[in-house]
């Protein structure tokens, strides 16, 4: 009775108590003759419905449903109990003053639906790849670089880092791994400190502690013996590891191995294996220049951070990555990253040539723009108007341009930065926010570019690309030499 109605973004007991709401304000309007039945009978269902919510936990839209229900008693009760002055039916009496009255209780009532509709609980897009997906959280610290971000000499730097692969069908009814944490403590502090971020109040986002993936947490290893080619993923400034969970479950149901990072300090929160919190202590500074600067050192933590995991991902042995052990193919590597940690990316392919491939979504290519690129990239960004920086493009495609190996930039119609992660599918659908391509049709038209491009440089699988790419946006193709 807790799960969401697709749709309604609504759970049954939620759909249940707004229908004895409704049927509480509308009873006053009834005929004499039925009125008291109906009043009883939605009171009683709205009782029962609200008791249950409150053992199960009742989410903040449906407050106003309540507010709702309670300033239409007195308008449902008052003519049961009064006695008729006159012959004139009771529930004629003084409508014009019970007509405004419940007009607003209808409103009130209708609120909760449109507040669960803008702040739904997440509903991931089924994968569409052959394997069941399974997920794996470790930490790893690096004992041969200092954490630059606290004034602790000893102190190392720390990742943690999530692993989503292909697995086996799990039994029915097995539960399901916890959207943005491992833990619903750990969900609600990334989930406080995301909010927090952009200046929102936790609860306007508490839809996403009560998500579950599509993920199973150690779920065994598709079986076979074949390797899997290895995704890096870097979230953007203040994200967390798991902003991008719908794209990392579909390539992970296609045979990859997505493998993202929390960047400690820059993260909104990192919570680590000894159960202390890390929170960011990245922030603009207000000056342009400044923060282009402190941009730079940020993004070269993250290219480190990258480049390091994939050395760990390197190492046999089951206390790396437990159950993968010997099913990764680091021959095959692709580096991506949103937003900054697209910049991340871009940077650590130039440095690494361990990379095969590059992906960025969305993000401002800071830092030096040398070495040249020798990886094929692909830059997915959001539609380019009046208010985005007038430096983005030409720095993109100067990157892109000097290239020595075939780079895509796709720009897609009526996406906004926030179209290329989880966003779309618990913020309100506004366009200025989450684009206009649609709650369900973003993640899905971020996973069909980016596997179409992964496939194409990591399985050199044959096919029209800049076809498949073109049908998403406005393609351009960068050519060694073009």
């Amino acid at each position: 009775m807790t799960e969401i109605i697709t749709g309604l973004y609504l759970s049954p007991l939620e759909v249940v108590a707004v229908l004895g709401a409704v049927a509480l304000v509308v009873a006053r309007w009834l005929p004499p003759a039925a009125r008291p039945r109906v009043t009883l009978a939605a009171g009683a269902v709205l009782v029962v419905s609200v008791l249950a919510l409150l053992v199960v936990g009742i989410r903040w839209q449906v407050l106003p449903v309540l507010v709702g229900a309670a300033l239409a008693v007195p308008f449902a009760l008052a003519p049961l109990l009064r006695r008729p002055r006159s012959a004139r039916p009771a529930w004629r009496a003084r409508w014009w003053l019970a007509l405004p009255g419940s007009l607003v209780c209808i409103g009130l009532i209708a609120t909760g639906p449109v507040a669960a509709w803008a702040f739904p609980v997440p509903e991931f897009p089924e994968p569409s790849g052959r394997f069941a997906v399974g997920t794996r959280v470790v930490q790893w610290t690096d004992p041969g670089r200092a954490e630059s971000f606290t004034a602790d000499p000893d102190d190392r730097r720390t990742v943690v880092v999530q692993l989503w692969y292909p697995a086996r069908k799990s039994p029915a009814g097995t539960r399901r791994a916890q959207y943005l944490g491992r833990t619903e403590q750990e969900a609600r502090t990334v989930s406080d400190a995301l909010a927090g971020g952009v200046g929102l109040p936790g609860f306007l986002v508490d839809g996403v502690l009560h998500a579950r993936t599509h993920a199973v947490v150690d779920a065994p290893v598709a079986e076979g013996g074949g390797r899997f080619p290895v995704v890096l993923f870097s979230p953007g400034s203040n994200g967390v590891r798991t902003q991008n969970t719908a794209w990392a479950e579909e390539l992970a149901s296609h045979g990859y191995v997505v493998a993202a990072l929390d960047h400690p300090y820059d993260s909104a929160a990192v919570v680590l294996a000894d159960g202390r919190t890390i929170r960011a202590k990245t922030a603009s500074s207000g000056s342009r220049e400044q923060d282009a600067k402190l941009a730079v050192g940020w993004t070269a933590v993250r290219a480190a951070d990258l480049r390091f995991v994939l050395t760990r991902l390197e190492r046999p042995g089951r206390e790396t990555t437990g159950p993968l052990t010997g099913r990764l193919d680091t021959g095959r590597v692709a580096v991506t990253g949103h937003s900054m940690g697209g910049a991340a990316a871009l940077q650590a392919a130039r440095q690494d040539r361990r990379f095969d491939a590059v992906i960025d979504l969305d993000g401002f290519p800071h830092g030096p723009a040398s070495p040249s690129l020798h990886q094929p990239a692909l830059a997915l960004t959001q539609a380019i108007t009046p208010a985005t920086d007038p430096q983005y493009l030409p720095r993109l495609t100067e990157a892109l341009k000097r290239g020595t190996a075939t780079s895509y930039r796709l720009t897609v119609p009526g996406a906004a930065h926030l179209t290329f992660m989880d966003g779309p599918l618990y913020l309100p659908p506004v366009p200025s926010i989450v684009g206009s391509v649609g709650r369900t049709e973003s993640p899905r038209m971020v996973a069909a570019t980016t596997l179409a491009f992964l496939d194409s440089t990591l399985r050199h699988k044959a096919g029209d690309l800049a076809g498949t790419l073109s049908a998403h946006g406005d393609l351009t193709v960068h050519r060694p030499g073009g």
